[in-house]
């Protein structure tokens, strides 16, 4: 398990890093940063499925998961072929979706909406596991057995993926309505009509790794549950309130900037807060946790009884 842990880390990295060679690649050709032809396909794509396959495979940790090595592992297969295929694409100098020029770019726009719907069928079961109840474990405090995740954990861990589904949803939508106008013969319009939830995709697509990062952040320096509790759900509203309105311009048609440039502050605000949680985390000193005199000595796990027979 731990090898194939290692293995998604080790593919969201490349993804991550494929997407900054292509934010290279832009900066030294140029061209198009809107439309369906540009180098910031590539790039934020890469990036974006990069961090998702690493947000999943870290909090994956605090989900009661069967299967958890098969559904990381089509996550990740899938996410490799849509930057693949999207990256193919963007050097070849066509639209990698509502693509049906050819009989190539057909075979690889369908490619792309299926690896889609897929990702959202890993994505629902993933958020269903999230909201399966706990099992209890004993511990040296009490002999009544207690929850295996904090409350503010794993409140933190459903809402994150509650978003993470979400934003799996409008890309989903986002495929449906163009693929609707593909079939209509309007193939610019499905550019237009997809590409004005962008905002919206981006905005919910990190909160699996921004909102368990801070109950993370929270647990190694804030020794009491109550408190973390409290700043997670505050947290929480913060973030849907701001995605709902995020959310509400898109549907609208409300724009300040391109959906294209909005998507991409969206989507960094949110994962620069995140990675700012887990540096904080690493690199202050964690809490000590006050605990019974006698604690230190007692066999983790076991009940006050247990340990004195």
């Amino acid at each position: 398990m731990a090898d194939m842990t290692r293995l998604w880390y080790l593919i969201g990295l490349l993804l991550v890093v494929s997407g900054l060679v292509h934010l290279g690649v832009f900066v030294v050709d140029g061209g198009p940063w809107d439309g369906p032809v540009s180098w910031r396909k590539p790039f934020t794509f890469g990036v974006s499925f990069g961090l998702s396959v690493l947000s999943l495979t870290w909090v994956s940790q605090f989900v009661r998961l069967r299967g958890r090595d098969v559904l990381l592992g089509v996550f990740a297969v899938a996410s490799v072929v849509e930057v693949a295929l999207i990256t193919v694409q963007a050097w070849r100098g066509v639209p990698s979706h509502f693509n049906m020029s050819t009989d190539v770019d057909s075979l690889i726009a369908r490619t792309l909406a299926a690896g889609g719907f897929a990702l959202i069928a890993v994505a629902v079961f993933m958020t269903l596991s999230a909201f399966r109840r706990d099992p209890t474990v004993p511990t040296s405090r009490s002999p009544e057995p207690t929850p295996a995740r904090p409350p503010s954990m794993r409140l933190a861990v459903q809402a994150g993926f509650g978003t993470f589904l979400a934003a799996m949803a409008f890309g989903g939508i986002m495929i449906a309505r163009g693929v609707v106008e593909v079939i209509t013969g309007s193939q610019q319009l499905a550019y237009t009509v997809a590409g004005s939830l962008k905002p919206a995709h981006a905005i919910l697509m990190h909160g699996v790794l921004l909102l368990p990062a801070l109950a993370w952040l929270l647990s190694r320096t804030q020794p009491s549950e109550q408190t973390r509790l409290r700043v997670v759900r505050l947290a929480i509203w913060i973030y849907i309130t701001v995605s709902a309105i995020v959310s509400g311009l898109a549907l609208f048609g409300i724009t300040i900037v391109s959906p294209s440039t909005a998507s991409v502050l969206c989507a960094g605000a949110i994962s620069g807060l995140a990675i700012g949680a887990l540096t904080l985390g690493t690199l202050l000193p964690r809490t000590q946790r006050h605990r019974p005199p006698d604690a230190a000595a007692r066999p983790h796990g076991l009940t006050g009884s247990q340990a004195h027979p």
